[in-house]
């Protein structure tokens, strides 16, 4: 991620101590942006505009295309490259191509593992145990992406007492994801505690009438507490990316 948007700057500066000239300069730009690789168009300008490199959804690709983008990445200078939704089975044939870090609950991969910064404060709560595979996929990408987790798991309404014996780091958070299946209250009863943003995550665990996560989608939808906001059912990995955006900019306000 530095890598590219550092490459650029000296690039920039090169034009403007007239080392390159700017048709040259234009070129190589224009010839930077993606990566053409038959199956996938790589995007290699991602980090510049977004702060993040692309990440790589692993489901239904094959190991050789995920291990072929990943390279592609690394060898541009990408470090910390994230690929969500990745099997076990998929990610130890991977790892023979790539040097990669997997994480087995949340199946999730870090491919060419790097320095990472620890940025301001964002808190992961879950309902109960069996949230938790969604929980670190959101508490690992906030991870990657340079930010200070706290994990608060298994503090549901069920036992109210657990939430509130943490309310400290609830308080000092910058942005709290709150990730439950079932009647999905979590997300409520946080988001009536705290004075930062909310992002609920509602997960498919439940009986019957829990629809793989549909009540616990539309209790956090229509959630009375204000500052929450939903992303889809067992979207970790979209919950732990927003949050690093919030932390990250609150960061910036601050300095």
């Amino acid at each position: 991620m530095e890598n590219n948007r550092h490459d650029i700057l000296q690039l920039l500066r090169s034009v403007a101590d007239g080392s390159v000239r700017p048709e040259d300069a234009l070129l190589e730009l224009k010839e930077e942006p993606f990566a053409e690789l038959g199956y996938a168009k790589v995007d290699l300008h991602r980090s510049v505009r977004q702060g993040a490199a692309e990440v790589i959804y692993g489901a239904g690709k094959t190991p050789e295309q995920i291990a072929g983008i990943a390279k592609t990445l690394g060898e541009r200078g990408c470090q910390n490259i994230l690929i969500t939704r990745i099997s076990p089975e998929a990610a130890d044939l991977v790892a023979q191509t790539v040097p990669l870090d997997y994480h087995a609950q949340p199946r999730l991969a870090v491919a060419y593992p790097g320095p990472r910064r620890a940025l301001g404060h964002i808190v992961v709560a879950t309902g109960g145990t069996s949230d938790m595979p969604v929980a670190e996929e959101a508490a690992l990408t906030a991870e990657v992406l340079g930010n200070r987790v706290t994990r608060l798991y298994d503090v549901g309404v069920a036992g109210l007492h657990r939430l509130l014996s943490n309310l400290d780091p609830l308080m000092q958070a910058r942005c709290v994801i709150a990730v439950a299946g079932m009647e999905g209250a979590l997300a409520s009863v946080v988001g009536g505690l705290v004075d930062c943003p909310v992002i609920a995550v509602p997960t498919s665990v439940g009986y019957g009438a829990s629809f793989g996560g549909l009540a616990a989608l539309l209790s956090m939808l229509n959630s009375c507490a204000s500052g929450c906001s939903v992303v889809n059912i067992d979207n970790g990995f979209g919950a732990g990316f927003l949050a690093s955006r919030i932390n990250q900019m609150e960061g910036l306000n601050e300095e």
